[in-house]
């Protein structure tokens, strides 16, 4: 009498299916193991969809957004001037400024005098 494969089991596809699906999880945990050993990548960040040259995507070490990096740089730009201030040091002002607001003054007085001689010459 020939022997009947239990019919509760599963069928030898399914138990086929299950050994390979099990073989490539294993390898993709094997994979990023050695990528988070590699490149020295915590395992809460990995969670977080961290990957090589990629920050998470929440989490306290997420990329900063540039909204935010504008807003932090204008805050630590007013801390800096803070500390200055309090330290008594003397904000420098732009020698070009200086310079610049002299030489405009200088050609609104020569502008004036061509426009008066200009007038001049129409009246005469």
């Amino acid at each position: 009498m020939p022997s009947v494969k239990n019919p509760n089991g599963p069928s030898k596809n399914r138990l086929a299916a299950r050994t390979a699906t099990a073989r490539k999880h294993s390898a993709k945990q094997l994979a990023r193991k050695t990528q988070v050993e590699q490149h020295k990548i915590s395992k809460a960040d990995s969670k977080r969809g961290a990957r090589a040259g990629i920050l998470p995507t929440s989490g306290p070490n997420a990329a900063v957004s540039a909204k935010k990096m504008r807003k932090l740089e204008r805050k630590m730009g007013y801390a800096l001037k803070r500390k200055m201030e309090a330290e008594g040091e003397v904000v420098m002002k732009d020698v070009s400024d200086e310079k610049d607001a002299k030489t405009k003054k200088e050609q609104k007085k020569g502008d004036v005098a061509e426009s008066m001689a200009v007038d001049m010459d129409g009246i005469s």
